[in-house]
């Protein structure tokens, strides 16, 4: 609670001393986060959890090694991340449960769904795993959470399905209500991951929308050296410039996976495409089109259009029809 009046102290006009109590959203104040919401950024800031998060963090790297397998747990191949959907059938599974258990009905299917939820849930942890080892600290430190509540719920549901089958019915319904507030707290945690610290969003999405829609000056083309990458500002985005003797190549510079500087990572050769790598995660765009050729990134750097005038480069971004760019 110190924290919160803290936080409504520094900001004038947040609600304070005998006016109104908000528990709830409270758009615009750091005390709207609610309790809850505070907790978790304790969560988030314990650096006691780093040494588990690094030894999670450093085996999934030695196990699921940069390639195929690991482009595809990402979802490379379907354009956003894939452990959110794999874990929508375990979640569902055990709400279903749940639902029959508190209205009575425990022997009529509830155990099925147990089963089908604890078995969708290794692809969904799988996936969840690799995902999480390319994050920021911070959204490890949760992440350790996260998982300890989601094995936590495995426990629960596995001592359920035992009791049952034992005949001890009302012990099985009692661990897998369990298991349920286990998941549900997973579940949430999941959700702070992926919507407010934006683990697997699209860090480039804005920028049809705030780069510049009329053309930009970039600089003189003899400030630019042949195969190295430079940082320039178009509007309100910064953009990589390469150039080559093909003219040049103008990509969006905050990579689209966790919005590294692209600037300052390896120009490198895949399959014959010039493409460059990301210097945080090892994401891998190509060059001319942005396309994403190796994770974590699932999602395509965007691509400037760019023309020489009079010696001079400029770039403007690629609206989306109908939708005008600031």
């Amino acid at each position: 609670m110190s924290l919160l009046l803290a936080s409504a102290a520094a900001y004038p006009g947040a609600p304070t001393g005998n006016g109104p109590k908000f528990r709830g959203w409270a758009p615009g104040y750091p005390d709207g986060m609610t309790e809850w919401g505070n907790l978790v950024d304790r969560v988030a800031r314990a650096q006691v959890l780093d040494k588990v998060a690094g030894m999670v963090r450093d085996a999934v790297h030695a196990v699921v090694r940069p390639g195929v397998v690991k482009d595809a747990a990402h979802g490379v191949w379907l354009g956003h991340p894939l452990h959110p959907a794999l874990a929508q059938l375990p979640l569902g599974c055990y709400t279903g449960a749940a639902l029959l258990d508190l209205t009575g009905a425990p022997d009529s299917g509830s155990s099925r769904l147990i089963g089908l939820g604890l078995l969708s849930s290794a692809p969904a942890a799988m996936t969840g795993l690799v995902d999480y080892a390319d994050s920021h600290e911070e959204q490890q430190r949760i992440g350790v959470v996260h998982a300890s509540a989601n094995s936590a719920a495995l426990a629960c549901y596995v001592s359920s399905l035992l009791l049952r089958r034992s005949g001890r019915t009302k012990g099985g319904v009692a661990a897998g209500l369990l298991g349920y507030a286990f998941a549900m707290l997973g579940a949430t945690l999941g959700g702070d991951l992926a919507f407010r610290r934006a683990v697997g969003a699209n860090h480039a999405a804005e920028v049809p929308h705030t780069g510049p829609e009329e053309w930009c000056d970039l600089g003189a083309v003899t400030d630019f050296a042949d195969g190295k990458p430079a940082r320039r500002q178009a509007g309100l985005i910064p953009v990589m410039v390469v150039s080559s003797g093909d003219g040049f190549t103008v990509l969006h510079d905050r990579c689209s996976h966790m919005a590294a500087p692209l600037n300052e990572g390896d120009l490198v050769e895949v399959a014959g495409e010039s493409c460059v790598e990301c210097p945080w995660h090892g994401s891998v765009f190509r060059l001319r089109d942005g396309a994403v050729v190796h994770g974590p990134a699932t999602a395509p750097q965007p691509v400037l259009d760019w023309q020489v005038a009079e010696g001079r480069l400029r770039a403007k971004v690629r609206t989306i029809p109908g939708v005008p760019a600031s």
